[in-house]
């Protein structure tokens, strides 16, 4: 596969011109996989992502076999180790009153693989929250927008708190905290990620205490620990929240990687 992205759009290569009518397409949602040995974790969580976003926006969804089928087309003209982003959009398009029975579509794209950056972060908040923040979805300029702001500040991304001041999840990331005790999660509305739900499961699995919690700037002090997580990642190290340090991450980065770690590989 070359290294640059490709697409594909209802199992034929996007041609030009269908690709430039979705260029400013902001009514659609998407998920992020990372494909490792042409298997997928969280495969159940991928496809539950699709269905419930895909109701909550067109009324209406793509059987789970007619998204496999395509990704497994995908999966065949390539690499074993990549990034897919699956994308589901309507033919009835923006800024029309209502969804007709116009047909839903898959867009796959494909990249090269990616395990995230090193770490660890510095993250800087902000008052921000998403609109429909269950669903995946496309056209979210603050994200960039106020990840910008805070590499312009000396960070390297941005976290969201809410209208109570609560923090509630970072620009692409899920939060998780470390009190010594317990896996600590954020209160508040938020995406839950496929990675963050996979960590949570195998975490119950190990027996491993967990706890949502309401967490400000104000009880930070509370945790040893703190980290980020997405399709890349089960957990990068964060160094520092606003002026809030955490230095004793490794072992709580090990457990988030280990945890990952027991989730199958499944072939779709």
């Amino acid at each position: 596969m070359p290294n640059q992205a490709t697409a594909v759009i209802n199992g034929q290569l996007a041609t030009g011109s269908q690709l430039s009518a979705l260029t400013f397409a902001g009514h659609a949602h998407f998920t992020a996989m990372q494909v490792r040995n042409g298997k997928i974790r969280g495969l159940d969580l991928h496809l539950e992502r699709l269905q419930h976003a895909s109701h909550h926006l067109f009324g209406k969804s793509l059987s789970n076999e007619a998204i496999l089928h395509q990704i497994r087309d995908v999966l065949r003209s390539g690499e074993n180790n990549r990034s897919l982003m699956v994308y589901v959009y309507s033919d009835s398009g923006e800024f029309t009153p209502r969804e007709d029975s116009s047909r839903l579509n898959i867009l796959i794209r494909q990249s090269a693989a990616s395990d995230g950056p090193h770490g660890p972060l510095t993250m800087k908040t902000f008052t921000h929250e998403r609109i429909l923040p269950s669903i995946k979805h496309v056209g979210e300029i603050a994200k960039t927008h106020l990840m910008r702001q805070a590499v312009n500040q000396g960070f390297d991304d941005a976290i969201f708190t809410d209208n109570q001041g609560r923090l509630t999840e970072a620009s692409i990331w899920n939060l998780a905290f470390w009190d010594g005790e317990a896996v600590i999660w954020p209160k508040g509305a938020k995406l839950r990620g496929t990675t963050m739900q996979i960590v949570q499961r195998q975490l119950d699995a190990m027996q491993i205490p967990q706890q949502e919690q309401n967490i400000t700037e104000t009880n930070l002090l509370c945790f040893q620990a703190a980290a980020v997580m997405n399709s890349w990642t089960p957990g990068i190290a964060i160094s520092k929240i606003n002026t809030t340090h955490f230095s004793d991450t490794s072992d709580f980065i090990a457990l988030l990687h280990h945890a990952f770690a027991n989730e199958a590989l499944i072939t779709p």
